[in-house]
């Protein structure tokens, strides 16, 4: 029961109401039809205004079922919308690119009802009306007459109490009114129909009840109705679209528009397409650095030598800047800064057996160098001569030699002792990092490998310290190379004790190299995997740290040995030692197991990371003096390489984002362009009873589909597009696969496309929610 108490005469509209404006007339009848009529000319008012207005104009007090509307707010005048009122518009006012079942499904989306209900519902509101056969076709697909036989199966598809009809055969020739006349005729059996026409002939012929309207004022009422009082039965369903239903809509909208979806999304997307491109690039070129790096890591292991630097210890003395260097009469003494930072590392044995117990998952690999002679002697053409596994030149000093080998030593290069294995189901070192040439890899502590670079070359000084006549350039054959042989003669053998309380090396003879117990053979000749690895050992001859082990074991109790540990001058020259230099003589001497020099080989840069924090936890708490300085010649490169490609990289990706702001900017134009578009679909939805935040939700949906496509478009463009960059870039620089765009990255770009079109979008999708309904009706 609705009651409208107007402002000079109450009256009731069976269960509903209807508004007049000016000379509009109305017909109406409580029980079955009600025709509205009026001058020809007159202006008048869609029922739209009268139903969806009620709230906004100074009518009265208007009761439905017994409760007042009052204080109804707009929500609630929606879900009354959708619950209790069908809208039949002269216009048709079906949305075009939706299917007729669809168009005859939207009102039961609003009311939430489940999909197979509401399409058995809408499958039966289509028989009723004629139309089952054509319930997949579009609108444009049919005449006049069926269009309105869908507007009406849309009407009564949600099973209102109350048929709104606007001039419903307004836009139909005669026997077509007729026909939907009285299609009318037999729904109003079911349901009160109010209708609105100027053609009195159709009112008198099919209304029951008539009541014309001017001016704002009854002029006539056929049956006029007396007010009762009644109970509040009144109950109302709240309306929601879905968020599914909202995207399914917006979906719809924009497959019918492809061309133009399709180049709206390449315009939006370009931003994306940019930063991808960069984030490509800077990701490959990462790749490439942190391979070269890898590769370095060999080269420049984790390094700890008897004396190191130590880079924590640089001065920052400002006072010194040429520029402000005054002329003060003096000079001033000074150390270098080198000198000043020197740092002594006291390796002791207790350490040799931390670095043992290292995990084998951050570094399998570690060489011990021991400084020990090893007395060596060979068979050149037929004769026995002292050879030497050194780079040093032959004819330089023994103190030259020496001062070489420590240099290399000291910054992890030039080790002639290949790492021992902690762990032998990891992979063997040199399988791992060299290919073999010729004859076999080593299996036993005396068997040797000769390396080579990646050229097959070798220093021409280990060639002659091993006894070959060879000139630079010469060229030796892998047979005259593999199986040679050499021999390692005992301390006891190989010095003498002269009078004067000194030892000398005796005079070589072949009964001196026939007494040597121990036989080293040349097993193999080897060389780096490929050409942009770089050298872990020195070209020449490699051994294992097992074999010095072993020297040093057979001869610590030699008698030189013991004639160096009871004095404090050198027992081969007879010169006063301090402490330092008399341990480094015991080492040579094979009286002590202690390493000169440790090179640790991480596994990989993570691994390394985790090395660095091992060695780091010996440190902890001691003095400075008792702290191991370790030299890891790797990390300055790579923070420098790092560093730079990242804050490029930032660079780059800032100037591209600047695109994605008018991506944004772009997107909100279209979802606008879709707005004015779509103003009748607005109206359509608001007359079924969608609320503000159904309109918004619709146009959201549409700019949340079209940001993840333009996302997925531009991250497939920018993946297309590092196929060209990678020829071109290996064309000019011999990298191959730089750009490589990370998933998470793509993943991330799609997101950020989203939610900036959302952003972009959602203004003009709040602009399309505040549209009145009636005047978006009336919008082509």
């Amino acid at each position: 029961m609705l009651q409208l108490k107007h402002l000079r005469k109450s009256y009731h509209v069976g269960d509903s109401v209807t508004h007049a404006l000016n000379d509009v007339s109305i017909s109406f009848r409580d029980q079955e039809f009600v025709a509205i009529l009026g001058p020809s000319g007159s202006g008048k008012t869609t029922l739209l205004n009268v139903i969806g207005g009620l709230d906004r104009y100074d009518t009265g007090d208007l009761v439905i079922n017994g409760k007042s509307t009052k204080n109804f707010k707009e929500t609630d005048w929606d879900a009354y919308r959708n619950n209790s009122v069908g809208f039949i518009f002269q216009n048709y006012n079906l949305i075009s690119h939706l299917s007729i079942i669809a168009n005859v499904e939207l009102g039961m989306n609003l009311s939430g009802m489940l999909a197979k209900e509401r399409h058995e519902k809408a499958i039966e509101a289509l028989k009723q009306v004629g139309l089952k056969e054509h319930i997949n076709k579009r609108p444009n697909q049919l005449s006049g007459g069926q269009m309105q036989r869908v507007a009406i199966a849309r009407a009564i598809a949600n099973d209102p109490d109350i048929l709104l009809c606007d001039e419903p055969t307004g836009a139909l020739d005669t026997e077509t009114s007729d026909q939907i006349m009285k299609l009318i005729k037999s729904i109003s059996k079911d349901r009160l129909i109010i209708m609105v026409t100027h053609n009195p002939d159709l009112a008198k012929e099919y209304a029951t009840r008539t009541v014309r309207f001017q001016d704002g004022k009854i002029l006539s009422d056929t049956n006029p109705y007396k007010p009762t009082n009644k109970k509040n039965t009144f109950k109302l369903k709240r309306t929601k679209m879905s968020y599914w239903n909202a995207i399914k809509l917006s979906f719809t909208n924009i497959m019918t528009k492809k061309w133009q979806t399709i180049l709206t999304a390449f315009a939006s997307s370009i931003g994306i397409i940019s930063i991808a491109v960069v984030l490509a690039l800077s990701n490959g070129f990462q790749k490439q650095i942190d391979s070269t790096m890898s590769k370095a890591l060999a080269k420049y292991p984790v390094s700890i030598a008897q004396t190191a630097t130590d880079m924590n210890g640089s001065s920052n003395d400002k006072d010194d800047d040429d520029k402000n260097v005054k002329n003060k009469g003096y000079v001033t003494a000074k150390q270098s800064e080198k000198q000043q930072n020197t740092h002594k590392n006291n390796i002791s044995q207790a350490y040799v057996n931390y670095i043992k117990k290292i995990n084998p998952n951050y570094a399998n690999n570690i060489s011990y160098e021991r400084g020990v002679n090893l007395n060596l002697l060979s068979k050149v053409n037929g004769k026995v001569n002292r050879v030497q596994f050194s780079q040093a030149d032959p004819n330089s000093s023994q103190a030259q030699a020496a001062s070489q080998a420590q240099a290399m030593s000291s910054v992890g290069v030039g080790s002639p002792i290949f790492p021992t294995t902690l762990k032998a189901k990891k992979g063997s070192f040199l399988k791992q990092n060299y290919q073999l040439l010729s004859g076999s890899w080593p299996t036993k502590s005396t068997d040797l490998v000769l390396v080579t670079d990646n050229k097959n070359t070798v220093n021409i000084n280990a060639l002659k310290n091993l006894g070959f006549d060879v000139k630079n350039g010469n060229k030796l054959k892998f047979k005259k190379l593999i199986g040679k042989e050499f021999r390692i003669v005992s301390n006891n053998n190989y010095y003498q004790e002269l009078p004067t309380g000194t030892f000398a090396p005796k005079k070589v003879n072949a009964s001196m190299y026939n007494n040597a117990t121990t036989k080293l053979h040349l097993r193999g000749v080897i060389r780096p995997k490929n050409k942009d690895s770089m050298a872990l050992l020195s070209t020449g001859i490699a051994y294992s740290d097992k074999l010095t082990q072993n020297i040093i074991q057979n001869n610590k109790n030699s008698a030189i040995v013991k004639a160096q540990k009871k004095s404090d001058h050198n027992v081969l020259t007879g010169q006063t030692m301090k402490s330092a230099e008399k341990k480094q003589t015991m080492q040579t001497l094979g009286g002590s197991t202690i390493p000169t020099t440790i090179m640790i080989y991480p596994n990989d840069f993570d691994s390394k990371d985790k090395v660095l924090n091992y060695l780091d936890k010996w440190n902890k708490g001691k003095a400075k003096k008792n702290k191991i300085i370790y030299t890891d010649m790797s990390s300055a490169v790579t923070s420098m390489t790092g560093g730079l490609l990242s804050g490029i990289t930032t660079v780059l990706v800032a100037f591209a984002a600047i695109s994605l702001v008018t991506s944004m900017i772009m997107i909100g134009i279209l979802t606008y362009t879709s707005v004015l578009e779509r103003t009748k679909e607005i109206g359509v939805l608001k007359a079924l009873g969608a609320r503000k935040k159904d309109i918004t939700r619709v146009f959201d949906a549409e700019t949340f589909i079209l940001g993840i496509f333009s996302g997925v478009l531009g991250v497939v463009i920018a993946y297309l597009l590092t196929i060209p960059i990678n020829a071109l870039l290996y064309h000019i620089t011999d990298l191959a696969n730089v750009a490589q765009l990370n998933p998470i990255h793509a993943l991330i770009l799609i997101i950020i496309s989203t939610v900036l079109t959302l952003l972009g979008g959602h203004i003009p999708a709040r602009m399309a929610a505040k549209k009145d309904a009636a005047i978006a009706l009336r919008s082509e």
